[in-house]
C-alpha cells in the first residue's frame, strides 16, 4: 500500500517539483496539494493523507498554526515540515505544534523520502541543523529543574529517550543499544506513558525543556 502524501506550500514551482519527484517513488503517492494551511485543514478529510508535507511561511494560515489545528482535529496525522528556516523561532514551535519531521528545502531528495517513510510509521527524523539546535538547547538550557516525572524512567528508558532526542529511528536505536526493535518499541511505549505525552516529538521536547541530558556528550 502506498504512502499518501498531501503537499502544502504557497510556491507553485515547489509544489510541482515535489509532486513530480515523490510520484516517482514506488511506495509514495501525492494525493493533493494546496497553497496554505487553511486549505490543508479543509482538504484533509477529502484526501485523508498518511503524511502532510508542510511549509511554514504561508499566507492566510502558516504551517505552525495549521499543524497545531490538524493535530487537534486529527491526532493520527503525521506532519513533516519542509522549510528554508532552521532557527529556534521556527524549529521549536513547529515541533511543539506536533510535527514529527523537520527538513530544510536543501535536503537531499533521498533523505526527504526517508523522512516521509519514517513519519508514516510514527518515527521522527530531523534535519541535522534542527537536531543540533535541540541538542544545544538541551546542553545550554541552564540549571536542571527539580526532580519530576522523568525520574520514574528506568535507565534503559532514559537511554532510549536520549536516542529519540537525536532523531533516531527505532531500528537505529536498536542497533546503538544492542537490543531488538521490539524491545525499543516497548521502551518507547512505556516512556511515553510515564511522561504523559502522545508521541516521540513531545517526548523529545519534554527532555529538552527539562534539560535531562546536559551531562551527555552531543553526538555529531
Amino acid at each position: 500500500m502506498k504512502i499518501k502524501v498531501m503537499l502544502v506550500d504557497d510556491h507553485l514551482v515547489v509544489l510541482r517539483g515535489l509532486k513530480f519527484f515523490l510520484n516517482t517513488q514506488e511506495d509514495i503517492e501525492v494525493v493533493g496539494e494546496v497553497e496554505n494551511g487553511e486549505k490543508a485543514l479543509n482538504a484533509y478529510k477529502e484526501w485523508n493523507p498518511d503524511v502532510v508535507l508542510m511549509d511554514l511561511m504561508m499566507p492566510v494560515m502558516d504551517g505552525v498554526e495549521a499543524t497545531k489545528k490538524l493535530r487537534a482535529a486529527h491526532p493520527e496525522v503525521k506532519v513533516v515540515v519542509l522549510t528554508s528556516y532552521s532557527d529556534q523561532d521556527h524549529v521549536i514551535p513547529a515541533l511543539q505544534a506536533g510535527a514529527v519531521g523537520y527538513q530544510l528545502k536543501d535536503v537531499d531528495p533521498d533523505e526527504l523520502v526517508k523522512t516521509i517513510r519514517a513519519a508514516s510509521k510514527g518515527e521522527k527524523l530531523l534535519h541535522p541543523k534542527a537536531t543540533n539546535l535541540l541538542l544545544e538547547q538541551m546542553s545550554n538550557g541552564g540549571e536542571k529543574k527539580e526532580p519530576g516525572v522523568h525520574f520514574k524512567l528506568t535507565n534503559r528508558e532514559k537511554d532510549v529517550l536520549y536516542q529519540i532526542t537525536l532523531g533516531k529511528s527505532n531500528k537505529e536505536i536498536a542497533s546503538d543499544l544492542y537490543i531488538t526493535e521490539k524491545t525499543v518499541k516497548t521502551h518507547v511505549s512505556n516512556l511515553l506513558s510515564k511522561l504523559q505525552v502522545h508521541d516521540r516529538t513531545q517526548a523529545a521536547i519534554y527532555a529538552m525543556k527539562e534539560n535531562l541530558f546536559a551531562d551527555r556528550s552531543i553526538e555529531n
